[in-house]
Parts: structure tokens; sequence; C-alpha cells
């Protein structure tokens, strides 16, 4: 997923609740990733990240606990340590709930430029929740359903906006060459207005995005361009298997890559109104695109929330982030050659701060008695402070000196647990959802030959449902634990809002907003 304004978004995740999917294929069989999107949370959650999908819709923030996904290969979209099922599953991305952050490839970001995963103005989406049945593939050609009305009423937007897109910049030439044919998408306007009401829980996420399915094709794809990556990963300072995770995420390592066309979908939504300013950008963006010469019209294919190419990046992330890197002249990230499109991967999580060498995290231990109130995002202390409190890595050993650190629990305490550094906000500025960004780093381990996750997940859980989150919000803000807000989304305020309730209650205050929370409070 790249960011808009500054944030990755891909197609498939426009936002944390426009969800899209995406599927890896083994043997000539799709294998569906669920992909989360970033959503704002109103009652807490963070800034917006940079996301594919996700972003594509607009969406600027997402869900401290959860993770959004964009890119043409998700299914899913995860919210405070859920994936929320979108409608449209696709790529990194969809921007159902942030409209901002991520979008339309295998499992992307959403609210600045997304690059695969819709960074956010490229493309994005994040997510950590429970999820039900998702919309169609945000990565699958958007169904063409006969519309006459609403292809009249779009040709009547166009020939409004036509002056609009002319004072930007865009010629009247390549104005007129490329939207006379423009076609009104009306499935695209209903997989936008799509809200899931269930999310999906992160162990399913990533069971799905970090199958050993995915593992082995991210192997595989590795070695088959590993002399091209080596030297992406000289010019930009990003390994080599963190660029092909993104890659395998956002469209399956290029195998679902989405087939609806970009002009006609920014076009239906920039026209239906509901992120209208949000999609006109885009459009704008996909117009200067055409005319810079990079792709024809016909070409530029991708989610129906805009996120592009192999890793999903929005029109805007791909104006702002996309590389040249053959030297043909054109950044063809659409190409059979995914050489322009990891480059420009590789390009936006280096102009985010990436450092070479540093784990995004890893998994570690808690020792008994362990103050659960010093976990999160907002605690940060050194690895060695880390060491003196007990904390171990899962495979033994003190937590090596990578720099400031945090420890994050996506499932509560009964779930794995996690040693997080400064790269992993790295990776959430391309699809802010924690599962996102755990799915990104723990699939690149796994692509490098690390092993599977060894801690267990409350997998008797019940996730909540949207209605039942915001019930949570209520009864917490009333209870004097404001949750700043009753949205439906668990960001970092509903996180604090738990924490507290917890603790007055006697249970472990892990911040986590389960059922069992929900019923205290009832």
């Amino acid at each position: 997923m790249l960011k808009v304004s500054g944030q990755i978004i891909t197609a498939a995740g426009l936002a944390l609740v426009l969800m899209a999917g995406s599927g890896s294929a083994a043997a000539g069989a799709p294998e569906t990733a669920p992909r989360p999107e970033p959503r704002p949370d109103r009652s807490g959650q963070s800034g917006g990240t940079a996301m594919t999908g996700a972003t594509a819709a607009g969406v600027t923030d997402v869900s401290a606990t959860g993770a959004s996904v964009s890119g043409a290969g998700v299914s899913g979209a995860v919210v405070s340590g859920a994936i929320v099922s979108g409608a449209g599953a696709s790529p990194a991305g969809a921007l159902a709930a942030a409209a901002v952050t991520l979008r339309g490839s295998a499992l992307a970001p959403a609210s600045a430029p997304r690059p695969g995963h819709r960074p956010r103005t490229l493309g994005a989406a994040s997510a950590t929740r429970t999820a039900s049945a998702a919309p169609p593939a945000a990565t699958a050609a958007a169904p063409v359903v006969a519309d006459a009305a609403g292809q009249r009423a779009l040709e009547a937007w166009v020939r409004g906006f036509r002056g609009r897109a002319l004072s930007q910049g865009i010629s009247a030439a390549t104005f007129d060459r490329a939207m006379r044919n423009v076609r009104y998408l009306p499935d695209v306007v209903r997989l936008d207005r799509n809200q899931a009401e269930f999310t999906r829980p992160i162990w399913d996420y990533l069971a799905s995005a970090v199958s050993e399915t995915r593992v082995a094709n991210g192997r595989a794809a590795l070695a088959r361009h590993r002399a091209t990556l080596d030297r992406i990963s000289r010019r930009y300072g990003v390994e080599p298997e963190v660029i092909v995770a993104v890659w395998g995420l956002e469209s399956n390592y290029g195998s679902n890559k989405g087939s609806t066309p970009i002009l006609d979908a920014m076009a239906t939504l920039a026209h239906d109104g509901r992120r209208a300013r949000f999609f006109e950008e885009q459009l704008v963006a996909t117009l200067r695109i055409v005319q810079a010469g990079d792709i024809a019209p016909e070409r530029m294919l991708g989610s129906w929330a805009g996120a592009m190419g192999h890793t999903q990046f929005m029109p805007t992330s791909y104006l702002a982030y996309a590389q040249d890197f053959t030297g043909n002249g054109r950044r063809d990230i659409w190409s059979d050659d995914p050489t322009d499109a990891l480059a420009s991967t590789a390009h936006y999580l280096a102009r985010f701060g990436w450092r070479r060498g540093q784990p995004w995290g890893m998994e570690v231990v808690l020792p008994r008695g362990f103050d659960f109130a010093q976990s999160g995002k907002r605690s940060r202390k050194t690895p060695a402070q880390w060491n003196a409190l007990g904390v171990r890595l899962a495979t033994g050993g003190p937590i090596p000196d990578h720099g400031p650190a945090s420890i994050l629990l996506p499932a509560g305490a009964r779930g794995a647990a996690f040693v997080i550094f400064d790269n992993f906000h790295v990776i959430s500025r391309y699809n802010s959802a924690d599962a996102y960004v755990i799915a990104v780093g723990h699939l690149a381990d796994r692509i490098a030959g690390g092993g599977p996750l060894r801690a267990s997940w409350p997998t008797g859980d019940r996730n909540l449902t949207s209605a039942e989150r915001r019930e949570m919000q209520e009864r917490l803000t009333r209870r004097g634990f404001d949750t700043r807000g009753v949205d439906g989304i668990v960001g970092p305020n509903t996180i604090a809002a738990v924490r507290q309730f917890q603790s007055s209650v006697g249970m472990v205050p892990d911040g986590y907003a389960s059922f069992e929370v929900l019923r205290r409070l009832r």
C-alpha cells in the first residue's frame, strides 16, 4: 500500500472497512490472503500512514492495534488486532475504513501514496480484528452492470470536470483521449460503500498472509529475481526479502495485480461523491500518468479502489515515489517485469527511514509477573531495559540492541508478543494496520529462512462485531474511561481506555478489546 499526502496507499486498501482481497497461487490454485485496511479511529487512532489500496479511499488514520493491508491479493482488513473483511477484497489495501490510507493488492495500506500495498498516496490499508464474509476481490475486474442512467450522469460530470482538470495542467488532448470512453462502474460504487460488520482475527489473517505456499512462492521469487533485487537493495538500502514480502502481500508476487480499468474506477468514485475530493485527486493523478506517457490508458489496470501494479500504488503515490529502475524512460509498475515496481517499493520504504540491518520486530517471551501496562507502542525502552525486565527472544537469549523498542501484543496477553523497532513503523507507512506490518515482517523473515511463530493465539476468543465495539466504547466512556469517540474502531485511545478498565476490575491490563471485556462492562 503507498501513501496519499505523504503516505502509501494500495488499491486493495482503500480503507479499513473497504478492505480488498487477493490471493496467492500454489500449483495453479489461488490462495486468498486477508488484507487489512486502515481506518481512521476517531476514538484514538494514530495519524494517517502511507498505504496502497486502503489509502485510495482517502483515509488517513489507522487503528493502533489493527493492521491495514492493501493490494490485489487480500480479502480482509484488520482493525485493532483483527482483519476486517471489506467490500471487495483485493491486494494490499482496500480503503474501506480508512479512505485515505491504503488499497488494492494482496495485502497493503492507504492514506499516503502507496506503492504496492496501496501506500498512502501510492495506494494502501491496515487491520487486526475479527472478520466475516468479505466482498468480491478488489483485484478482480469490477463487474460492469448496465446502468444507462448512471452512465449519462457520469458523462455529464466528466464534462463539468474537464475544466478543473485542464486548470491543473492536464492538456485538452490528453483529457479528451483518456476520458472519451470512460464507463460508469456501478459495482465499484457498491464495493466502496460496503461496510463490513465483522473483522478477521489476526491469527486467521497471518495464517493466510504467511502461509507455507506464500513463503515458498516468495523464496522462489527471491531466487528468480535475485540479481535485480540485489541491485535495488544496494541503491535504496532495503533488504531483498522485505521488498519481496511486500510484493507477496500486495499482489501475490504479481499474480493478482487487478483488472479493473483505473480511469473508469476513479471517475466513477469521484462522480459518486462519497469521497469525491479524494478520488478526483486520484483521477487527476491518473491523467498525469497518462500524459507523461508512462502507460496507455487501456493498460492502466488495478484494484477497483485505484491501487495499481505489482505493489499496488495509488495514482498519487505513483507520481510521488515510482521509479524507472530499468532506465527505459517509463515507470512501468504494470509490466510482467516487476523491476520498476520492486524498486518503487524500496524507494518508498527508504524515503520513510528504513534502516538496513534493523529487524522490523522479533517474537519475544514475557516473564511471569510482567507489567502489561508497559506494553504498547507508546512505551519505548532500550533493549537493555527490556532485557533487565526479563523479556527474552522466543528463540532464547536477550534482545539485541537495534535501538529503542516497544512490546506489542496484537491479541493481548494470551497471544504472541513482539518487540518492535523503528522499521516496524516504516512498514506501517505502507499500511498502518499492525496485522499487515507483522505479516510483511514475518513473511520477510520466513523468506530469508526463518521459522514460524512459536506462540499460540487465543483462537477460542469470539471477535466483536462493529456494533459490539461501539457498545464497548459507549460503556467505557460512561464508566469514566473516555475513548474520545464512538466509531467501532479500536485505536490507541480505546486501547488505553480498555487498559484502565481492566486494571480497575482486576483483569490483566493488556488493552485487548475482547468479548470478555465487553461482558464485564455489561
